[in-house]
This record gives structure tokens, sequence and C-alpha cells, in this order.
């Protein structure tokens, strides 16, 4: 693909990623993407064959936004428990402090508004939730194995609590955009992370 032609998708998806996240997948239309961009039908068609499979592309790019937030300062430590709080600081503080997705987190965003609509969709946004459960697993094991934790814990529970907590605290903040909200999860799953340890 052509950079002029690169660069044209990659708009697309910017766009509709920011009209996903203010108005939702639904209520967003074929013309709401075509306005934003200043493209015709042609012009979108020739890039994506449907609205779906646009989505697919702005979850990826969400994923990429994400993955750069989240993960910044992670690879400077070898703890695990340091590389849980610190991604837990990033989700809360910087992704949704620093308001990455305009309009709210895309993948909450999304969560909410896909259930029982789109088995497909629905189903490719919780394999994102499952990979993330499956790291802060891997990184509970790690710290058990070093035999910092207190026995008998449910590793699968623990890192589903996390990631419960942490969309709550989206949904939460969605609503009223109290940075309070951010400082008190973070408190609170740090507090939570500690009493996991022996």
């Amino acid at each position: 693909m052509a950079a002029k032609g690169i660069q044209t998708r990659q708009n697309i998806v910017e766009k509709s990623m920011q009209l996903f996240c203010v108005k939702g997948y639904y209520n967003t239309s074929i013309n709401d993407i075509l306005a934003a961009t200043h493209l015709t039908k042609g012009g979108f068609y020739g890039h994506f064959s449907s609205k779906e499979a646009l989505w697919y592309a702005v979850y990826d790019e969400a994923m990429r936004v994400w993955r750069d937030v989240v993960f910044e300062g992670v690879p400077a430590t070898s703890d695990p428990l340091e590389r849980i709080q610190i991604l837990i600081e990033n989700d809360i503080k910087h992704k949704l402090g620093n308001q990455v997705f305009e309009g709210g987190c895309f993948f909450h965003s999304m969560l909410v508004e896909l259930a029982g609509q789109s088995a497909a969709l629905s189903s490719h946004l919780m394999r994102g939730f499952d990979q993330l459960a499956g790291l802060l697993c891997a990184w509970l094991k790690q710290a058990d194995q070093q035999g910092r934790l207190k026995e008998n814990l449910n590793f699968d529970a623990i890192a589903r609590y996390i990631i419960v907590a942490l969309n709550g605290a989206a949904a939460l903040h969605a609503c009223n955009r109290d940075p309070a909200i951010l400082d008190q999860t973070v408190s609170e799953l740090r507090f939570y992370v500690q009493q996991l340890q022996k």
C-alpha cells in the first residue's frame, strides 16, 4: 500500500476510534466516519469492507495505544509485583487520568456497548482481557515461586479482580471525571496486592 493509502487508512482508524469512544460503535454511522475523514464512500470502502472490519482495525490501534501507555516502565523492573503495581498505576493515572482515549476508555466503552449485541466483537474484546489476566497470573506465579506470596491463592481470581477494579474505575471516572476516584483505586489496589504477600 502506498504511503498516502497507509496515511488515509490510519486517519480512518484514528477518527473512527474517537467516534466509537464518544458516540459508541452502533451509534456511529458510515456517514459519520465519512464526515470526520472527508472521504467518499468509495474512499472508505477502498480500505475497509465494512464497519465491522473497521472495528477490528480500531481495536488493534487501541491495543497499541494502551500497550504504549500501560507498559511504560514495566520492562525496567524484574520484580513481578512491582510490574503489577506499575501496570495498575499506568492504566489508571496515565490512561484514564490523561484521557488517552477521547470520550473515555475504548475498551470499557466497547465492553458495555457490545455485551449481548455482537458475539464476534464481544468475544474478540474478551480475548484481550483474558490475555491481560494471563499476564497478571504469570507475574503472580513468578512472585509465588520466589516465596513472596501467601499460600493457596487463586491467581486467576486475583487477576480478574484487578481487571474488574480497573474497569470499575473507568466507569466511575467516565461519569464525573473526578481524579479522586483514580487516586483511590490506585491506593486500594496497591493495598490489595500488598495483602497477598507474606
